[in-house]
């Protein structure tokens, strides 16, 4: 097996550093000895936007907030189910991400950055969440709503975070948020938020393999 060869790294505002790995065509984004992605498994990730586009009422022109980049698996899954007309805002809250995505990793970006339907943001996607409204807000910034990677992202799955992303969803619009594992108390949260609230597993690779992720779809 070829060693791992680091390429980058990165602090996050408010958190630790994270490390971006090669190891052949391969790279891994690491949190201390936690992988949080890998262009390996972009099954889970891909399945957020279709999932969340399959339940918009118009994907045509719908306008999406997704938080954040990570490797632009979600970004590129949204830009090929929607229209021309649709429109994509991304909010990274650490540069070098998208850094990355332009330089080592700019095979894996495929050109998403550059498409005339995205806006890039650098912040924290709970402001962004206030600043406009949104057909579907897409969240996939830590790994679960435990915030494992920034103490600070617990305030997106809190009760007023959750009440922030409600209002700011159009009628019919759909919250959409990623986890490595399921979380029975959140499910409660999201639902006494008053959304109403479908959770599925999805794997973790796009051949169906891997360990089970779960998404939440919760719709006003």
């Amino acid at each position: 097996m070829q060693p791992r060869e680091l390429i980058s790294t990165a602090q996050i505002p408010g958190g630790e550093e994270l490390r971006l790995f090669r190891r052949g065509g391969d790279f891994m984004i690491m949190l201390g000895g936690n992988e949080l992605m890998s262009s390996r498994q972009s099954g889970s990730e891909e399945a957020l936007a279709l999932m969340t586009i399959e339940r918009l009422r118009d994907s045509k022109t719908a306008h999406l907030l997704i938080g954040g980049y990570g490797m632009g698996f979600t970004l590129r899954a949204a830009l090929g189910a929607l229209g021309p007309d649709a429109r994509v805002d991304v909010a990274e809250l650490v540069p070098e991400i998208i850094d990355w995505a332009r330089g080592p990793m700019q095979h894996l970006t495929a050109g998403c950055l550059d498409d005339p339907r995205v806006r890039i943001i650098i912040g924290d996607v709970a402001d962004a969440i206030g600043a406009a409204r949104y057909d579907a807000i897409l969240l996939d910034v830590d790994n679960g709503p435990d915030g494992l990677v920034r103490a600070e992202n617990d305030r997106l799955y809190s009760s007023r975070g959750l009440a922030a992303a409600k209002a700011a969803l159009k009628p019919g619009g759909v919250l959409a948020i990623w986890s490595a594992w399921p979380d029975a108390a959140f499910t409660r949260r999201l639902k006494h938020a008053g959304f109403n609230v479908e959770e599925s597993q999805v794997r973790a690779r796009t051949n169906g393999k891997g360990a089970r992720h779960v998404i939440w779809f919760a719709t006003t």
